[in-house]
């Protein structure tokens, strides 16, 4: 079911403060949205733990000269299913910002919008899930020299700074959500550096699973294919578990060929990803509309939109003008 975002911006005063020193501090509104978005950073490098028990292993990657060491908190690593929340944050934020809305780093959501819009029961376990994920989120640290929205930040940081949660009534329902972004994980949405996936990612319930399909995404894409040894497939998945495991579940993947979009396979140590169909983007109309070019479209093309799409917009604006 398709959604619009609807952004709005709330006005909050720093009571403890003195008037003349209190801050105006602006909040981004999530409502609901178009497309779901992951940002490419993550999906081409294994910042999440696969586990499904707590996850308390120090990780440390290198990879094409890039370097990650992700530190767990008490709670342990972030894992893939906490990362929803930072999907739903980033969806919410790229649909505002190619409306022309004005965004922020400081996100406020509902619980319930949240949990619907990803796919999870609406119980007492969900909400519980949702806050050791934010607990997870904020404690996980990260040194590295990855680029997002081409600025190369060397540092550690937290995938998100803080985390509020407002509960009200006696039953300690949860009412709404507070989420401060880190400068890095922010950085990728300002720059556009996400890629859309499909709904149906939130229907995989296997951690490798949804690996796969963020590789998949990122790195076959609208190509007709793409193709990776298992050896570094494992690298790229991040998964601690034996190379024979990793063949098993990717052949039987590739029975029930359930993964969205994209078909996988495991022929001689080497794993191919295929679409199930050809992007729509890849259907340039052979007539495009009046006075508007094919270089027009391509220079003002936003992340997700077909052809089509991008020159109805274009010949609105001209009208407008």
């Amino acid at each position: 079911m398709a959604h619009i975002s609807i952004p709005d911006t709330t006005i909050v005063m720093d009571d403890s403060l003195p008037p003349d020193k209190r801050k105006q501090i602006d909040f981004f509104i999530c409502d609901v949205f178009d497309t779901f978005k992951d940002d490419s950073a993550s999906m081409e490098h294994p910042v999440f733990s696969l586990s499904t028990k707590p996850d308390h292993r120090m990780l440390v990657y290198q990879y094409n000269g890039n370097s990650i060491k992700i530190k767990p908190s008490y709670t342990g690593l972030a894992t893939i299913h906490d990362k929803d929340i930072l999907l739903y944050l980033t969806s919410c934020l790229m649909s505002a910002k190619n409306n022309g809305e004005q965004i922020s780093s400081r996100v406020r959501f509902t619980a319930y919008e949240y949990l619907v819009s990803t796919n999870k029961p609406i119980n007492g376990k969900s909400y519980l899930q949702l806050k050791e994920g934010l607990e997870r989120l904020s404690g996980t640290r990260i040194e590295t020299d990855i680029k997002t929205s081409g600025k190369e930040i060397q540092s550690e940081f937290g995938l998100i700074d803080s985390w509020h949660i407002i509960k009200e009534g006696k039953d300690g329902r949860m009412v709404a959500v507070e989420v401060k972004l880190s400068e890095w994980f922010y950085n990728s949405i300002l720059g556009n550096a996400v890629l859309s996936i499909d709904k149906d990612y939130f229907s995989l319930r296997k951690p490798t699973e949804r690996r796969l399909y963020e590789l998949a995404r990122k790195h076959c894409g609208n190509q007709v294919a793409w193709k990776i040894s298992i050896d570094k497939l494992k690298n790229k998945i991040g998964s601690n578990s034996p190379l024979t495991k990793l063949k098993f579940n990717i052949k039987k993947i590739a029975e029930t060929n359930h993964l969205p979009e994209y078909n996988i396979s495991l022929e001689d140590d080497v794993v191919f990803f295929s679409r199930k169909e050809l992007p729509k983007e890849s259907n340039v109309p052979e007539q495009l509309p009046k006075h508007i070019s094919k270089a027009e479209i391509e220079k003002h093309a936003r992340p997700g939109e077909s052809y089509e799409q991008v020159a109805e917009r274009l010949k609105k604006i001209r009208a407008k003008l």
